[in-house]
């Protein structure tokens, strides 16, 4: 196939236009991206008392999760789950009271997460403030969300909840 420009004016315009559009466009996912993962990442996890129970929390002192369905090497959580639940981005170091073993996987789309003796980490969107674990005990995106442990078990549903209605 051969492609004869008489306009070579025109075709540069076309060009020019098309790459700012892809740019524009790239710059407005990595944009999206980046606050996506700032938002779910920390250097360090930390232990703090929700609910009566020592559950990990980022470096903010928002509570971590996991998600039942995962595995040692596979989170199960993409797409719009992972909107809601953002993974937190690997790897991380041990802060106060964290006696468990931290780690990574790489997700399906090839970033690092973060994992507390193999379960994948996550946190949860709703949970807005540091004491919060509206997550704790939902049935959402396909599974069971529980706060993570010091211990690794996973914590009591809590009664205060977020109504089990994935939001």
């Amino acid at each position: 196939m051969s492609f004869s420009l008489t306009r070579p004016a025109a075709g540069f315009a076309l060009l020019a236009v098309l790459a700012t559009g892809c740019s524009a466009a790239a710059a407005g996912y990595h944009a999206a991206a980046g606050s996506a993962a700032s938002s779910s990442s920390s250097s360090a996890v930390k232990t703090a008392t929700i609910n009566g129970a020592t559950v990990l929390t980022n470096a903010k002192g928002l509570t971590l999760y996991s998600f039942a369905p995962d595995t040692m090497t596979t989170s199960n959580c993409n797409g719009t789950c992972a909107q809601l639940w953002p993974p937190v981005h690997g790897p991380v170091t041990s802060g106060p009271g964290v006696t468990g073993r931290l780690g990574t996987i790489t997700r399906a789309d090839g970033a690092i997460q973060a994992t507390y003796n193999g379960h994948p980490l996550y946190t949860y969107v709703a949970d807005t403030a540091p004491g919060q674990a509206k997550g704790n005990g939902l049935n959402a995106s396909g599974g069971v969300w529980h706060e993570v442990t010091a211990s690794g078990a996973a914590a009591p549903a809590s009664t205060t909840g977020g109504g089990g209605y994935g939001y």
